[in-house]
């Protein structure tokens, strides 16, 4: 491995992927769900109006609100506290252009992404799958599920072009690497999760 590239703890690689491409997943079927049932801020008319697009996107959904999120967050949390909102960023903040400035940014970058993602998922969990078949596009639960997927496709783009800013083109790719150290080997992931379940998360 290149020493300019830095290393991702495997974990965080594997969690950090999969919530990724559910996410991602949720946010592409989002916009086709929309794109085929109402248009009415705009479109471009890809697919016809399809039942299935809601049930691949309601599939999306339940496995990042039950399964990766929750994961992810605790992982967060306990073990990659250092990535997301510190005690001190508001005074880290006044230190503009310094590379402290950048990570801090970045931080910030990190912690909205989260954010955004459980905003779209909580919002989510109270739409009725059969609002947009029946033509009911006017619940308020539905307006806020739009707002949180559009929160969401920023917060992505700003998270991706924090983390290329930071670490360019090494930090990015450092998240796909398939190597990983003797201590990150799966048989002490055991030992390593009842360490960070009993870290305090502040």
């Amino acid at each position: 491995m290149p020493n300019s590239q830095p290393y991702q703890p495997l974990v965080l690689r594997i969690l950090h992927s999969i919530t990724a491409l559910l996410i991602i997943g949720a946010a592409i079927t989002g916009f086709l769900v929309y794109d085929s049932w109402d248009r009415r801020f705009g479109g471009f008319a890809f697919t016809q109006a399809n039942r299935n697009l809601i049930d691949i996107h309601g599939t999306f959904g339940f496995f990042i609100f039950f399964v990766a999120l929750p994961i992810f967050i605790i992982y967060c949390l306990k073990a990659g506290r250092n990535r997301l909102f510190q005690r001190n960023t508001l005074q880290q903040l006044t230190l503009v252009g310094k590379p402290i400035w950048w990570y801090t940014l970045q931080r910030l970058a990190n912690t909205a992404m989260l954010v955004a993602a459980i905003f779209a998922m909580i919002s989510g969990k109270f739409q009725d799958e059969n609002w947009l078949p029946k033509g009911e596009l006017n619940h308020i639960w539905y307006y806020i599920h739009l707002i949180a997927w559009v929160i969401v496709v920023l917060a992505l783009a700003i998270h991706l072009l924090m983390s290329a800013k930071v670490g360019g083109l090494p930090l990015l790719f450092s998240m796909f690497d398939t190597k990983y150290r003797p201590a990150d080997s799966p048989r002490l992931w055991r030992e390593k999760i009842m360490n960070w379940l009993r870290r305090p998360s502040l």
